[in-house]
């Protein structure tokens, strides 16, 4: 039972980001046409909507390998909707700040395998990390620029 409190502890702090992620775009409206300020909350946004995905990405993982208490069929089909109706929220708010990259993350880090990041990461600590954060960008650093323009 405690994996599936986990799971729901994870969607509940998914679904709260992307509360914050509403408020934070309707908080633009009252913001300048542009200047620091607005960049800077732009920035905020695109954070916490990258935030976001990498959180639904998690919880997609855990559902992939549930631990515990097997999950009805009935259950598991239910938290899958709800991962998707949270991805696809995030993908219009990414959309709406022209982070087309985001709604198409595989054409930015390519297909997810088996050996996902939450696998990849085992035993590492805070710098081993950073280390596999930068290695990984630095192989999508040139495809990310070359898809911006």
């Amino acid at each position: 039972m405690a994996s599936s409190d986990t799971w729901i502890k994870e969607y509940n702090e998914a679904a709260r980001i992307a509360d914050d992620i509403n408020g934070m775009i309707s908080e633009r409206i009252s913001l300048p046409a542009s200047g620091p300020e607005t960049q800077r909350h732009a920035s905020a946004i695109r954070r916490k909507i990258t935030i976001l995905g990498t959180r639904l990405d998690g919880l997609q993982s855990l559902l992939s390998r549930p631990t515990g208490k097997p999950l009805t069929d009935k259950e598991m089909n239910r938290r899958k909707d709800m991962v998707a109706n949270l991805r696809s929220k995030a993908n219009q708010m990414a959309s709406a700040f022209n982070m087309s990259n985001f709604a198409n993350r595989e054409s930015l880090l390519g297909p997810e395998t088996k050996q996902d990041a939450m696998s990849r990461t085992v035993g590492l600590d805070n710098s081993g990390l950073v280390g596999l954060q930068r290695q990984i960008m630095k192989g999508k650093l040139f495809l990310f620029h070359f898809q911006m323009e």
